[in-house]
């Protein structure tokens, strides 16, 4: 019969061990399993690669640099896939409905493959945004040693005639300037034909980039993994030290629980917070919280973020990619500065087996000519650009992105939409103008189902140049590239009757970044009289993927995810 299982082979001893497993064996020998190799410790190393986006497709290389670390450690590396949906590709289409969810199964399979084949430990290599909140709540569920990688982002195109910096969403702005007569047709392809040059996650401040920083302050990535470029000899070390790192912590003991306590979400905030970074942070951390059995709520993002400024100067917002963070550093000397001044909890366990302070001990700060991250003496905002609404619009909470450029209030009268390509042809037509709040209803977690991403009508918006003159407010949520003063997540989503669902063309709606308020300013006679004169929507998906989702999935205050109801 199987032995007991060993201490570092607590799974994989399971799967290889005794007479009785010699079929298992058997199978292992034709993939290239030595007799030595059934007394290491299997490392599984799940690999996003896909010809789908730029953002994965180098990431097969990646894989094979982890797998390499963690042979040469003493460990035996299996290589395995799951599956990525490009965001930006989707975007504006039907098939953006599936981008949220490939999150829930990214996680499923990642935990489906390790747990069935019995690996000890993991790494996961994620390019895409939502290959990296996919890994990390697998990762989680599983509680098995582990270490995420960032892909790495992209270097910025290089605009042919002006020589200026462009990246995706340059192209999605050009949409608008072309609708609004600033940019031929010759124009609007050159751009779209400069804009991405090569492997890598988009180039800013994005939510791919966002994630990858606020997983490495949560200490589950290496130091600096998060500010690489995708194609860069730092970045094939980070996977080779990845699959080192894998099997010391299966020495030591050390599993992704330790590591994500809340404090430790604690730091992923505030460093999201210091670097402008993307809504989707909220909705990820969220829901990596609730897998990994820690109590984190959108109203721990409004703590933290009193106190902590906005620092770097990053798209799309700011000036800079993030290539450009990491010529200057990198994400380190920010995390230095912030644990100087008290914002970030030092004594968190990290990948590396040591603290949040002890990685940061000989960290130098930023070059003094460098105007990518702000002194702290001179931030760009003094707060938190992740703003947390309340109101008769949004009673269980909506999330904004307000870095101060569009200003910290607005009002103005609604123009509904039942969808965001309705919204992003009245925007692109001119049915939109000054003084419009555009609000986008029915694309919610339930509603869309999947809840789409609203870069496309966004990015017209600021094309167009009416980024101080209208509002956007929706059930569904943003790109990273998106910004202007613009409100998703709002709770309940108009498919669960929520006040969004009921909003009139004319409607004034008042919306407050200082007092965090989101208002329909309506009588509450009349509010009522609407909400109970509602009817929910048929169910657009009755079959697969999407039906599932909508059938399980929580709201956007509590992550979206697939098991909170369980």
């Amino acid at each position: 019969m199987s032995t007991v299982p060993n201490s570092q082979r607590p799974f994989s001893s399971i799967v290889h061990d005794g007479p009785d497993r010699a079929p298992n064996r058997s199978m292992l020998r034709a993939v290239g399993f030595q007799d030595e190799d059934f007394k290491k410790p299997v490392v599984g190393i799940a690999s996003t690669w896909s010809m789908v986006t730029p953002c994965n497709m180098h990431i097969d290389q990646l894989a094979r640099d982890a797998e390499a670390g963690a042979n040469s450690a003493g460990g035996k590396a299996i290589i395995f896939g799951t599956i990525t949906v490009s965001d930006g590709i989707s975007m504006g289409t039907p098939g953006m409905r599936y981008s949220l969810v490939s999150r829930e199964v990214i996680a499923d399979s990642i935990e489906t493959v390790t747990g069935g084949e019995g690996f000890d430990a993991l790494v996961a290599i994620g390019g895409c945004d939502k290959n990296m909140p996919g890994c990390l709540m697998a990762m989680a569920r599983l509680n098995r040693p582990s270490v995420f990688v960032y892909g790495g982002t992209i270097l910025p195109g290089i605009h042919p005639d002006s020589k200026k910096e462009c990246d995706i969403v340059s192209v999605f702005e050009a949409v608008g300037q072309h609708a609004a007569g600033k940019l031929s047709d010759d124009e609007l392809k050159k751009v779209e034909s400069c804009s991405i040059p090569g492997p890598g996650s988009c180039g800013g401040m994005y939510t791919a980039n966002t994630m990858a920083s606020a997983i490495e302050a949560l200490g589950m990535s290496l130091p600096n993994s998060s500010a690489q470029v995708a194609i860069s000899k730092e970045k094939k070390a980070d996977c080779e030290r990845a699959g080192e790192a894998a099997l010391a912590l299966l020495k030591a003991g050390i599993r992704p629980r330790d590591i994500m306590t809340k404090k430790a979400f604690e730091n992923a905030i505030t460093v999201v917070i210091a670097l402008g970074g993307s809504t989707n942070a909220v909705l990820h951390l969220l829901a990596i919280a609730h897998t990994a059995g820690v109590k984190l709520t959108i109203d721990d993002f409004t703590r933290v973020g009193k106190r902590v400024p906005v620092l770097a100067d990053l798209k799309p917002s700011g000036r800079y990619g993030m290539a450009h963070l990491s010529r200057v550093g990198g994400l380190p000397p920010l995390m230095k500065m912030l644990l100087d001044h008290g914002l970030i909890h030092g004594d968190c366990l990290t990948v590396t087996g040591k603290t949040v302070a002890e990685n940061l001990r000989d960290v130098q700060p930023y070059p003094t000519n460098q105007d990518v991250v702000r002194p702290w003496s001179n931030p760009i905002k003094p707060d938190s650009h992740l703003r947390i609404l309340y109101g008769n619009l949004a009673v269980g909470g909506a999330v904004a992105k307000i870095s101060g450029k569009e200003g910290l209030q607005f009002s103005g009268k609604a123009i509904v939409f039942e969808g965001e390509e309705a919204a992003l042809a009245a925007i692109l037509n001119g049915r939109v103008k000054s003084g419009h709040v555009v609000v986008i209803r029915n694309e919610g977690p339930v509603g869309g189902p999947g809840m789409r991403e609203m870069l496309s009508p966004t990015s017209a918006i600021m094309g167009k140049g009416l980024g101080k003159e209208v509002a956007l407010i929706t059930d569904g949520r943003f790109s990273g590239g998106s910004h202007g003063f613009v409100v998703g997540h709002i709770t309940p989503e108009a498919a669960r009757g929520g006040a969004i669902g009921v909003v009139k063309n004319g409607d004034p709606i008042t919306i407050d970044a200082v007092k965090n308020e989101i208002t329909l300013d309506i009588s509450p006679k009349e509010l009522k009289a609407r909400l109970a004169a509602w009817k929910p929507r048929k169910q657009k998906e009755t079959r697969g993927a999407l039906a599932k989702y909508a059938k399980l999935v929580s709201t956007a205050s509590e992550g979206a995810v697939t098991d909170k109801y369980l």
